[in-house]
């Protein structure tokens, strides 16, 4: 099999997109949402050449970005208020421009038109109260068929691990087949595409070995544990006219985990092991200390002094604070965290990053877990946390999935020192290294559940491709 590593590429294959660019100008466009002129000036400065490689990585890497804020604010007000007019038939322009001014209904003119965020009707709906009201008064109260499983299933799950006097019980035999697929002519014929697949990774107590048990290419690469992010790697060419598939088929058995934390004794931490000054600190650019989150820590944990009473504090809040609503593609987001405060809403990942932040701020070791959650009938990309405790170890933690509506109290707090064998582990980490390495800027500069696709010509972006997930079940 032939891999292709250009060397000075491998060593930026690392590397975060800064807040801005070294170039004033570039700057100024791009603050001033003209992303036309802006492009120009990239391609210009590259066309100039004298760069270090570094340099034009980071330009390469800034015009991306603005090709997928585009593809996120893809909506014009024409769409919003034909989306909205079955709950607000008289809409004015008094009410249109309240919510665009609270960042209620996510928008930003780009080339001086004015563009929403392609779910900014929907988030509206559940970030706004009002709007919120408005839409159960049409539709009737929203059910969820996944908040409807779990109040069956985590009961179940905590009296048999109960039952077994240890931490897990209930292996279940998953059978997974994982399938991308890079479009028609999205490359120039006879071209090699390189393709990095999410794939199962093993874990301590919820997820065994995984039994790779066929690949659509003959010749394929899985990553090392040693790298955060867990891939099968496989290459092919193109043919004219014709989708590139990629494939393959895993299995795996995986238990239900679960600690009653808040009745566990807590040991004194370490502090001066590599474990707790490595999961304790900041990180670019996504777990930072700044003063908003100082004074917001202050306000939630106060005076508490131990580390599980303190998670157990931020933990609420963000459950009763954040609500989740559909997320910006995290590559365009400089900090997650800050956006996830300033806004008061977030995803899962979001909610993560802001959980892993606000624990190591307090001393908490914290740190990134996220693949697929594949519950029967509901399936979808997850991101949760894992926290450690002097004494007892990594225990799962999930700020998104929070205190469930669940009279049992174990039940309900489940997920605040449990996961159950539906969560699929693909990575331990967030922006790691992928192995082999890839060459251009990634899709997802945070994250890895949907894949990362590429060719000698460039990265392919997720809408020149498509990808889907298979699950069979054993019990």
């Amino acid at each position: 099999m032939k891999l292709f590593f250009p060397l000075v590429l491998l060593l930026l294959a690392g590397l975060h997109l800064p807040a801005q660019t070294a170039y004033p100008d570039i700057n100024e466009a791009i603050g001033g949402g003209a992303f036309q002129k802006a492009r120009q000036l990239i391609d210009a400065r590259i066309a100039e050449g004298g760069l270090s490689p570094a340099e034009e990585y980071e330009l390469q890497l800034q015009s991306a970005l603005l090709n997928r804020i585009r593809l996120d604010f893809n909506r014009d007000e024409n769409y919003v208020r034909k989306t909205l007019k079955p709950y607000y038939p008289e809409l004015s322009a008094q009410q249109l421009a309240e919510w665009e001014t609270s960042g209620d209904l996510e928008m930003r003119f780009i080339d001086g038109e004015k563009r929403y965020f392609r779910n900014a009707v929907w988030n509206l709906f559940r970030v706004n109260e009002a709007a919120k009201k408005r839409r159960e008064q049409v539709d009737g109260p929203q059910v969820s068929e996944l908040d409807l499983f779990l109040q069956g299933y985590l009961p179940e799950a905590v009296a048999a691990i109960k039952k077994e006097e240890g931490t897990t019980a209930r292996p279940r035999q998953l059978r997974i087949t994982y399938t991308l697929k890079v479009k028609p002519d999205a490359v120039p014929d006879g071209e090699m595409i390189r393709a990095w697949l999410p794939f199962p990774r093993a874990s301590r107590d919820r997820l065994s070995a995984v039994q790779l048990s066929g690949a659509s290419e003959p010749f394929y690469v899985l990553s090392p544990l040693a790298y955060p992010h867990t891939s099968i790697y496989m290459e092919q060419r193109t043919r004219a006219g014709q989708w590139t598939e990629f494939q393959y088929q895993a299995a795996y058995t995986a238990y239900d985990e679960w600690r009653p934390l808040l009745a566990l004794p807590i040991e004194p931490y370490d502090t001066s092991t590599e474990l707790y000054r490595h999961y304790t600190r900041e990180r670019d650019q996504h777990i930072r200390f700044t003063p908003e989150l100082k004074a917001l820590s202050q306000k939630i944990v106060g005076e508490e002094k131990g580390p599980l009473q303190k998670a157990w504090l931020i933990y609420q809040w963000i459950g009763k604070n954040i609500p989740w609503a559909s997320a910006l593609e995290y590559s365009t987001m400089p900090n997650i965290p800050a956006y996830c405060l300033q806004n008061r809403r977030g995803d899962c990942g979001m909610k993560a990053l802001l959980f892993i932040t606000l624990c190591r701020y307090n001393g908490i070791p914290a740190k990134w877990q996220s693949g697929w959650f594949l519950y029967p009938d509901n399936m979808n990309l997850h991101d949760w946390t894992e926290l450690y405790f002097e004494g007892i170890g990594w225990v799962p933690v999930d700020p998104d999935f929070n205190l469930q509506d669940i009279q049992e109290e174990d039940a309900r707090r489940f997920f605040f020192g449990g996961a159950d064998a539906y969560r699929l582990i693909v990575n331990d980490d967030f922006s790691g290294d992928f192995f082999p390495a890839k060459i251009y800027p990634r899709s997802e500069t945070v994250d890895f559940q949907r894949g990362e696709v590429e060719w000698r010509g460039g990265n392919l972006y997720f809408d020149q491709w498509t990808y889907d997930m298979e699950v069979e079940y054993e019990e």
